[in-house]
């Protein structure tokens, strides 16, 4: 038995096909089918049932894969040990982040980040909530930054910054002569929202849940971005709530529309997860390191109401 033949075997369990599998492993078809069929004859058990399509894993098979996926990241883990011993931070680090936060986020601590640490090869995605959390589990992300709690244990979390709600308040909306809102001021059927799959329409939704009865089939219109929804709420569509950072990133003129919250805003919270299993922990630290001291400048918001970016 050995790490490669184990790693092969994750593969196929996660594309559930031998051709999809290999091209992701790097090796040729038949290469990836001969290690795999070596492991089962020297193990005497069957791993895949290759007579269904797609490939599906036999009942063994499936607790082989648990154990496998321990064994690759115990083995992943020794050269996290060299490499933190000698104080190394460098390589390959792949770094998902959820819509709502990669356009203001990112350009706030990138190019500080690969200047200081030029000798980390990092590759950045932009990924919805449930496909960073799976993605994270399988183990093609090292890292994410995203809305938490997420509940999830085998995902630890390090906040980063909370960021408050602000309310967009077109001149023509009843909210509009308010200096501050409060969450029960707020009409779910007059607020527009992200599409469905954004964490941040789910916070909303939190907010309004707890004051007023909403109407699903309301939700017809619906879009994936920020910049949308201020232009539908300035045609009188509605009004709207933003992330902070975004707030500041408006046009000048719609600035006047732009309401805080009373105390305690409600925000949310955004963190740096990862793999309870904390490979690559030192580039990790590194990313928490600089983003905090880079956003303290932007936000300094105390008293805040963390609203949960999962759907109820």
């Amino acid at each position: 038995m050995t790490i490669t033949q184990l790693k092969y075997v994750l593969a196929v369990a996660e594309y559930q096909n031998f051709t999809k599998a290999a091209k992701n492993v790097f090796v040729t078809q038949p290469t990836l089918s001969m290690q795999i069929q070596k492991l089962e004859d020297e193990l005497d058990i069957q791993i895949f049932d290759r007579t269904k399509k797609p490939i599906q894993l036999t009942e063994v098979g499936k607790k082989l894969v648990v154990q496998a996926r321990n064994i690759v990241n115990e083995s992943n883990r020794m050269q996290d040990v060299v490499d933190q011993q000698k104080g190394f931070i460098g390589g390959e680090f792949t770094l998902g982040i959820i819509p709502t936060i990669m356009p203001t986020l990112l350009p706030m601590f990138l190019n500080t980040y690969i200047k200081k640490f030029p000798k980390v090869k990092l590759k950045i995605v932009e990924l919805p909530t449930e496909s960073i959390i799976q993605d994270i589990l399988d183990g093609h992300l090292d890292a994410a930054i995203a809305a938490t709690p997420l509940n999830n244990i085998n995902i630890k979390e390090r906040v980063l910054y909370y960021e408050p709600f602000v309310g967009y308040v077109p001149p023509n909306n009843k909210l509009a002569n308010h200096e501050k809102l409060s969450p029960a001021d707020l009409d779910i059927n007059e607020m527009l929202l992200l599409e469905d799959g954004h964490c941040f329409r789910d916070s909303v939704l939190n907010i309004c849940k707890t004051q007023k009865t909403y109407d699903e089939e309301r939700f017809k219109l619906a879009s994936g971005s920020f910049e949308t929804m201020i232009k539908l709420a300035n045609e009188g569509l509605g009004m709207t709530l933003l992330p902070y950072l975004n707030s500041l990133d408006i046009k000048e003129t719609d600035k006047q529309n732009l309401r805080s919250f009373e105390d305690p805003s409600p925000a949310r919270e955004v963190s740096l997860i990862y793999h309870k299993s904390e490979l690559k922990i030192q580039i990790i630290n590194s990313l928490k390191d600089t983003i905090t001291s880079i956003i303290k400048g932007a936000i300094a918001f105390q008293n805040v109401q963390i609203i949960s970016p999962l759907g109820k």
